[in-house]
Parts: structure tokens; sequence; C-alpha cells
């Protein structure tokens, strides 16, 4: 029983890996484009990859948690979104691909913490909406429009965030404490669509 445990914990955190990776994977596209919109457009199959391999997302699994003992396995995704963006990152780095997120990031970390509390939520509430539309219907414009929306709107997603502070290198109290304010504020937004509408199946 406690190595099954084990298992499916460790199986977890290797998607959640997996999703931070692909997150990782769309914001490098979208960062090295001039065109916003196909920028954003390419981003969405970060999303479609992880709904579609079954990878773990904090913010495609937080707007259908029901039971406080699910908060720990969040816990284990949102680690390993972390690593996953931190992995993508690093390789980016190490290839010396032309992007650059330094100016983004700063441009995230001189708006204020109320500010980004209330675009997370707004991400929070597109992320849900993909998430629980796409698995109704099984129509992808579902997983790539809510995406598109939020990127082009300029809605806060926590592990897209995660990639672009790992990109440029930004560690510091500020940056983790924006990031889980993105956590929170994805979290609440998507669980005011989740509790609304009761979403069972998630992604």
């Amino acid at each position: 029983m406690m190595s099954d445990s084990i298992n499916s914990k460790a199986q977890m955190f290797i998607k959640a890996v997996y999703a931070g990776f692909m997150i990782g994977i769309g914001g490098a596209v979208k960062l090295s484009l001039e065109n916003n919109i196909i920028g954003a457009l390419l981003f969405s199959f970060g999303l479609m990859t992880i709904v579609t391999q079954g990878y773990n997302l904090y913010t495609g699994k937080i707007g259908f948690v029901s039971k406080w003992r699910e908060l720990t396995d969040m816990l284990i995704i949102i680690i390993g979104n972390f690593a996953g963006t931190f992995l993508i990152a690093l390789i980016c780095n190490t290839a010396q691909l032309p992007i650059d997120s330094v100016a983004l990031s700063n441009k995230k970390l001189d708006n204020s913490v109320g500010n980004i509390f209330l675009l997370s939520i707004l991400c929070g509430v597109m992320m849900y909406l993909a998430i629980d539309n796409f698995n109704k219907t099984k129509n992808i414009v579902y997983i790539i429009a809510p995406v598109m929306i939020f990127l082009l709107a300029g809605f806060e997603h926590s592990i897209a965030s995660m990639f672009y502070f790992n990109l440029a290198g930004i560690y510091s109290p500020k940056s983790f404490g924006y990031l889980l304010v993105m956590l929170i504020g994805n979290g609440i937004g998507a669980k005011l669509f989740g509790f609304r509408y009761g979403g069972k199946k998630h992604t």
C-alpha cells in the first residue's frame, strides 16, 4: 500500500514536470515571435499537449479539487510544474536561443500585488473553462481560445510566469512572492467557476 502510494505520487510529479516543460515550450515560442496573435495561438499547443497526454498542470487541476487532502497533490504538481519550467529554461539558455524574458518578467514585478492578484483570478477562470468545456465537447477550440484570451488580455498564468522568471534568472523573495499570489489567484478564479458548475472531470 505504501509502495503504491509512493509510486502514484512519483508518477504525479513526473507528469507535472512534463506539463511545466510544455508550458515552457509555449512560452519560448511566444517570446520568439513579434506577432502577439500568432504567438498566443502557438502557445496553446502546450496546453493541448498537456490535455491530450494527461499531464498534470496546476491551473488545469485546481478548479476540480473537491477534497482538502487533494491540496497535497496540488503542492506536488506545483513543484513538478516549476521543475519542468526550470528544465526548459535551462535548455533554452544553454542553447543560447535568441529569446529574452527579462523585460516581461520585470514588467510583471513592477505591477502591484493587487493587480497581479486580479489578473490571476481572470486567468484561472479562463483555464477552468478551457478544461471543463473541452472535457464536455472534445473540441480543441475550447483549448485554443481561452489560452489566446488570457495571453492577449494580459492575464497572469502562474506556471507561464515560472518559465519567464526561470528563463530570466530572476530569483528573489519578490518574484517567489508574486508567483504565490498568482497561484492563489489562479486557484480562486478556477474555483469560482468550478463551484458553480461542479466540474468532475479534469486533466
